[in-house]
């Protein structure tokens, strides 16, 4: 029974690889300042890097809040039943993990930038509804990040472009000094996104599977990481010509600026305390480019595309977690 538990974890962090990559080395790799080849390794480096060295508290975190909640859930509850309530709670990780991760993978697929955190919260909500048990305050609340977030990547985008056009080109005058120098920049932003998405995602990725009888946090860390890891450097390349060129065609300073609009714009709703999707950041940050460039430059037919994979992702994960649970449970209805 773990095993297919352990796999449906493994499942959702090949698929948030292989999906969320894109966002930090796709501009890069399409603007043709770094090669694909390179820009998966050191995205499966770095990945395995943050999820080991800084992604434990949030594994911790996570695992300790979820064993919390099981603890007041099992409180006045007989030996038995607190078996089975742990069996059940386990089941239904399996199946929103399993949900989510097919719903990325699909979407993948079809060469669109998804977010990992929609999938997750619509298969949450599919089992919620059968249970009886959804938080729509706080879905309000998330809904709205949702929006706010591509707009904020446009945004910075707008300000970064404008700030830094006149500096770069005062500090590098020639192309042989422009290119080296904007490799590397880019390189290195996509180095930290990396890590930063190994960190910040393992956690959604194997929190559910630690505790007593199962993963460690160490564990946890590791084997979240190198199923991240190996989504990027198997199955990142459709994602990632989508993000880089789909929309709008990059140049190196423009692809700059994205990945920079990205970062900061994660990292704002990071410091509110509020987790956002990468994918919605990066993609804005691409279509605040064509903004600048014209909205003749905009790639309409890619755009509606996209904003359609946003739209079905929460509600393709929320059917297949609803059927999943269905299923999972008839013979107890039987």
């Amino acid at each position: 029974m773990w095993i297919f538990e352990y796999l449906g974890g493994a499942f959702l962090g090949w698929s948030l690889g292989a999906n969320d990559s894109a966002n930090v080395f796709g501009t890069a790799v399409s603007s043709r300042m770094v090669s694909y080849r390179l820009a998966v390794i050191l995205t499966g480096i770095f990945i395995i890097l943050g999820a080991v060295l800084q992604g434990e508290a949030g594994i911790r975190t996570y695992s300790e809040q979820l064993r919390n909640k099981k603890q007041i859930e099992l409180k006045g509850t007989s030996v038995s039943d607190a078996e089975a309530n742990r069996i059940r709670a386990m089941k239904t990780a399996m199946i929103i993990s399993f949900s989510a991760a097919l719903t990325v993978t699909i979407m993948t697929i079809l060469k669109v930038p998804v977010s990992t955190s929609q999938a997750a919260v619509g298969a949450i909500i599919g089992v919620g509804l059968l249970q009886q048990a959804v938080n729509f305050g706080g879905l309000g609340k998330v809904v709205v990040c949702w929006l706010l977030t591509p707009i904020g990547g446009a945004i910075f985008t707008y300000i970064l472009y404008w700030l830094l056009r006149m500096p770069v080109k005062k500090l590098l005058p020639n192309t042989f000094l422009y290119d080296p120098v904007m490799s590397f920049l880019l390189i290195l932003c996509g180095c930290y996104g990396a890590y930063a998405l190994g960190a910040n995602n393992v956690a959604n990725v194997t929190g559910v599977f630690v505790g007593p009888g199962m993963l460690s946090v160490k564990q946890a860390a590791w084997g979240g990481g190198i199923a991240i890891a190996i989504g990027a450097v198997t199955y990142s390349k459709p994602v990632m010509m989508t993000v880089g060129k789909g929309i709008v065609r990059l140049d190196s300073y423009t692809a700059f600026i994205c990945v920079l609009a990205h970062a900061i714009t994660v990292h704002i709703f990071a410091m509110i305390g509020v987790p956002v999707s990468s994918s919605q950041a990066i993609v804005g940050a691409v279509l605040g480019i064509g903004f600048i460039k014209g909205a003749q430059t905009i790639n309409y037919r890619m755009l509606m595309h996209v904003t359609g994979g946003w739209v079905a992702t929460p509600f393709i994960a929320a059917v297949m977690a609803a059927l999943g649970y269905v299923i999972a449970n008839l013979r107890l209805v039987l």
